[in-house]
């Protein structure tokens, strides 16, 4: 099977577009042409989800995310399709960057604890800590985290949230996250976070309606 792209990964494509041709059998074709089709419909989907926040974020300075809200199977190929249409790769597992949420502090019996815990038995994995107020945040600066995920939090409380941070003249990653939308993407990147990260990068993007189709010619 031989094939010819004429786009590559990243384009921007429209409506009658041709992607690639390919040449070889035609059972061959047939029989494999709607496990690549929905694949690349589905990572093309991504991709172009991707893009429009990308593109909504322009010029704020801060950046889209993806999360681990992937289908079973196609992590690799769903997070290379946001990386493709101008997303950032957050963390491929719970290997990469260890968090701090909710359940953790309970468990540990408070944010500090739990901060520390994770230090001391993960000394060379960065930890982010998920905070929901300012008063959480400006805690786990003191504790020493470096990178905040802002949960649930109004524009207004996530840029308090920021000035705060800011203010103590250490340098922390934050990142906003919980019920964003396209609508209200650029006011949430106005506060001056560095991140913000969209599940639904991986999990509710809809497809790209992809064909293929033989050439009357050849058939």
């Amino acid at each position: 099977m031989a094939v010819e792209l004429h786009a590559t990964d990243g384009d921007r494509v429209g409506r009658g577009d041709h992607l690639a041709t390919l040449r070889g059998s035609t059972r061959t074709t047939l029989v494999a042409e709607r496990t690549v089709l929905n694949v690349l419909s589905r990572t093309s989907g991504v991709a172009t989800h991707t893009r429009r926040w990308a593109d909504e974020l322009a010029g704020t300075g801060a950046t889209v995310l993806d999360t681990r809200k992937t289908t079973p199977g196609l992590r690799a190929l769903e997070k290379y399709a946001v990386r493709c249409g101008g997303g950032t790769n957050k963390r491929m597992g719970l290997y990469d960057v260890a968090m701090i949420k909710d359940n953790h502090k309970l468990a540990a019996g408070g944010l500090t604890a739990a901060y520390e815990a994770v230090r001391h038995a993960y000394p060379d994995v960065d930890v982010q800590v998920e905070v929901t107020t300012t008063v959480e945040a400006l805690e786990s600066v003191t504790a020493g985290a470096r990178f905040l995920l802002c949960d649930n939090m109004s524009p207004q409380q996530l840029a308090e949230a920021v000035a705060a941070v800011r203010a103590t003249g250490e340098s922390v990653e934050l990142e906003a996250t919980g019920g964003l939308t396209l609508e209200v993407a650029r006011e949430y990147a106005e506060t001056g976070v560095d991140y913000l990260s969209v599940g639904g990068l991986t999990h509710s993007s809809p497809i790209v309606d992809i064909a293929l189709d033989l050439d009357p010619d050849d058939a």
